[in-house]
């Protein structure tokens, strides 16, 4: 009789109990799971909240709940399954890095990169970094930009700068975050601010999609115009305040879709325009940052520098007259 030895069986997944300490005060719930279950897929994450797994000081608690030190987090059993190998979108970080001290790395995101992995992107920025980066494990992104958006991006390497800063970004004029934008059609000179309420909704397939309503948040951008062919313009954008699609629903509503845009745009002239140029990304870039002085902490100003495609049809702007 031939007998089978079973097969070594990994250990099961433990409930665990975590004290939060002073580094992690403050963060959303469910970024802390993030990190801390390293390889569970976001959905997973949000449904082990929603059913009561997860709980702090003994009581359920939404995602968005901000960790308190002291709090006794309950983190149920999670298997993450077999580990995976992905592709690393940042794998060359120092390439993409722009400004960095002790407190802060600042980036030039490129465009087609998510800053975090989930919703089918296995990896994002914050998880590349982590992997390349020895000791980067409690590093934070300070802020978002869209997938497909390029430039400046900011990453804490130190909870209270990272506090400090995210309460600037919440108070108007603190910091300035100023893009590049193509927009189709000739924009006006005297169109310098939009100042229209944005409401956002997650749709059923979980993408995030906003509009222009009287029932949203009040939403302002500034824009300067800095060149037009008659077809296209060339703007610099200020993000006053910082809603979900902000400049690109803004643009929508005044008649002047940014290029490139597949959630908001205009879907015939961006075919035209990448079977004449071959434009094919969104043609928004996190142009540049001004960052105060915030507590003992020195302030900073950074750019970014374009890349290839969106410097192409910038020099084509400029040099042609329609």
């Amino acid at each position: 009789m031939n007998l089978e030895l079973p097969k070594e069986q990994s250990p099961s997944p433990q409930v665990r109990h975590v004290i939060v300490d002073a580094d992690f005060a403050g963060q959303r719930l469910d970024n802390y799971l993030l990190r801390e279950l390293k390889g569970v897929p976001k959905s997973r994450i949000y449904r082990i909240i929603r059913k009561g797994e997860v709980r702090i000081n003994g009581k359920r608690v939404n995602a968005n709940h901000r960790l308190v030190v002291g709090d006794d987090l309950r983190i149920p059993p999670v298997r993450v399954g077999d580990k995976k190998t992905y592709d690393n979108p940042l794998k060359n970080i120092e390439k993409t890095t722009i400004y960095e001290n002790n407190l802060i790395l600042v980036i030039n995101k490129p465009s087609g990169v998510a800053v975090h992995g989930g919703s089918g992107v296995s990896m994002g920025v914050i998880e590349s970094i982590r992997a390349v980066i020895p000791g980067s494990e409690r590093w934070e992104l300070i802020h978002r930009l869209d997938r497909d958006t390029s430039g400046c991006l900011m990453i804490a390497k130190n909870r209270q700068y990272l506090r400090l800063i995210q309460t600037a970004l919440r108070e108007r004029n603190q910091i300035g975050k100023f893009y590049r934008a193509i927009v189709h059609g000739r924009w006006s000179k005297r169109k310098t601010l939009i100042e229209a309420p944005i409401a956002k909704n997650t749709l059923r397939s979980g993408e995030r999609m906003s509009k222009v309503s009287d029932a949203g948040k009040a939403s302002s951008t500034g824009f300067r115009l800095l060149h037009s062919n008659g077809e296209q313009s060339l703007l610099e954008v200020e993000a006053i305040t910082g809603r979900t699609h902000q400049i690109r629903v803004h643009c929508r509503f005044a008649g002047f879709p940014v290029v490139g845009d597949s959630k908001y745009g205009d879907e015939a002239s961006d075919k035209l325009l990448k079977q004449r140029l071959g434009v094919h990304r969104l043609l928004l870039h996190a142009d540049h940052l001004v960052v105060p002085d915030l507590a003992e902490f020195p302030g900073f100003e950074v750019s970014a520098p374009l890349d290839d495609e969106f410097e192409k049809l910038q020099k084509y702007i400029i040099n042609t007259n329609i």
